[in-house]
């Protein structure tokens, strides 16, 4: 009877420590579980907060940037404003100056010569250009 005692007190100790390791192996898997999941999330985490950042930044850079052009283009137009009404003041006066010249020439010529022909075509050339000026400066505005 006692060989048949040890066997089954032998039996009855092994079945123990196998659920102890059974049971220790599970929580050793469901640790590691945890962690990875664990990990996961804070990679994901991080990465979405480094993405809202890096767009950020982006973001004020091209606000930058815009900002800047947009003061370069306006300094542009401003520059081709002045300069396209200096040009009109020029022609104006030289509008004014031919304007006379004709004036004169038809004072004191009785009969319509080439010179007076060549001074219309010349006016009417200068009020073209005039006009076109005219016209590019309305555009930039």
């Amino acid at each position: 009877m006692s060989n048949t005692a040890l066997e089954s007190n032998a039996s009855y100790e092994t079945r123990p420590r196998k659920a102890t390791k059974q049971r220790a192996f599970v929580i050793f898997v469901c640790v590691w579980v945890i962690l990875i999941a664990a990990g996961i999330t804070g990679a994901k985490l991080y990465s979405d907060h480094v993405q809202q950042q890096i767009a950020a930044d982006v973001g004020r850079q091209t606000a930058a940037q815009i900002a800047d052009m947009q003061k370069q283009n306006q300094e542009q137009l401003t520059k081709l404003e002045s300069s396209y009404k200096d040009e009109l003041a020029q022609l104006e006066s030289k509008v004014e100056a031919l304007n006379e010249l004709l004036t004169f020439t038809k004072d004191n010529a009785d009969v319509k010569t080439d010179n007076s022909n060549k001074l219309y075509s010349q006016l009417n050339e200068v009020k073209k250009k005039l006009n076109e000026l005219q016209k590019n400066l309305d555009v930039l505005k």
